[in-house]
């Protein structure tokens, strides 16, 4: 009878040792499963969040390519040309349902095309003067003389800032090396200098320049001393072909152009050189000019814009 008692006393033992020992397995079991539980979750969740970016990424190229094509008019001062050239065929990668048309002339041509009915979208000049002339918040004051109004209001900025550059023909035949070797050179009457017509920017910063030094530039002409050019690149054309002795343009069409620079103007002697830009209120295609403007004033276009000298202000 002892020995039954005892016999079943450890086989009650053995049974509550298997449970104990088959809870704790089946403690650990589900926290196994648990886990890689888990794991999948989270590998389909990254699996969608990656499906999903290159769904969007495919649907933004989809209506790029699908978008409406859009031809936007650009007047441009003129020695933006090689630059604004260079940019328009990035942007075909940004834009490729926009065709980018460039009018290149002088700041003053441009502005009367446009007041004239001249298609154009955006205005990118060379100097403040001939963009007031068409901003409705500029009054005469302000340089608005005639009441135009074809500025978008809103959409302009200064864009860039350029430096008005003093240069000469390959091995600089004259001599000169800077401004005060200019206006030594004009008064003794032994230089030919190239300019911009008064109606151009380059050439009102020149007659500042020659204001600055006391020059007469109406007796510097008649005396045969000083050629003039319609815009910028007929005033660098002359100095690449040496038939001045030196021109005043922009540092950027120097560069452009391959010319020795050996001067530029101080904000004293002409000021500081600003091109602001401008949509037009007569677009037909406000949104797609102003996304353009806002390229221009990106990262990716400031890098093009400063290869050749000019300074991004936006």
């Amino acid at each position: 009878m002892k020995k039954s008692l005892a016999l079943l006393l450890i086989a009650l033992m053995m049974v509550a040792l298997l449970a104990g020992c088959g809870a704790e397995s089946g403690t650990s079991e589900p926290a196994g499963e648990d886990a890689a539980a888990d794991t999948a979750a989270d590998t389909a969740e990254a699996e969608e969040n990656a499906d999903a970016a290159e769904a969007e990424d495919s649907a933004e190229a989809e209506a790029q390519e699908t978008a409406e094509p859009v031809e936007l008019i650009v007047f441009a001062a003129a020695s933006m040309t090689e630059t604004l050239d260079q940019i328009a065929e990035v942007y075909k990668d940004v834009a490729p349902n926009v065709t980018l048309v460039f009018n290149y002339d002088s700041s003053g041509t441009l502005k009367t095309q446009i007041q004239e009915g001249a298609d154009c979208d955006i205005f990118i000049s060379a100097a403040p003067k001939q963009m007031n002339q068409l901003d409705a918040s500029k009054d005469a004051e302000g340089g608005n003389e005639e009441g135009l109004d074809f500025v978008l209001q809103g959409s302009r900025v200064d864009l860039l800032d350029n430096k008005v550059a003093l240069a000469v023909p390959e091995g600089n035949p004259a001599g000169i090396g800077s401004y005060d070797d200019l206006a030594a050179g004009l008064k003794d009457g032994n230089i030919m200098l190239a300019m911009g017509n008064s109606d151009v920017p380059v050439g009102q910063y020149t007659q500042k320049i020659l204001a600055y030094y006391e020059l007469n530039e109406e007796d510097l002409a008649n005396a045969g001393h000083i050629t003039y050019g319609s815009n910028v690149k007929e005033v660098t054309t002359q100095v690449a072909e040496a038939t001045v002795d030196c021109g005043i343009i922009y540092a950027t069409d120097a560069f452009s152009a391959g010319l020795e620079v050996v001067d530029t103007a101080t904000s004293d002697m002409c000021g500081q050189v600003i091109y602001p830009a401008a949509v037009l209120n007569i677009s037909a295609n406000q949104e797609a000019a102003q996304a353009f403007l806002d390229f221009l004033k990106g990262d990716e276009a400031s890098a093009i814009f400063e290869a050749v000298g000019f300074t991004p202000l936006s």
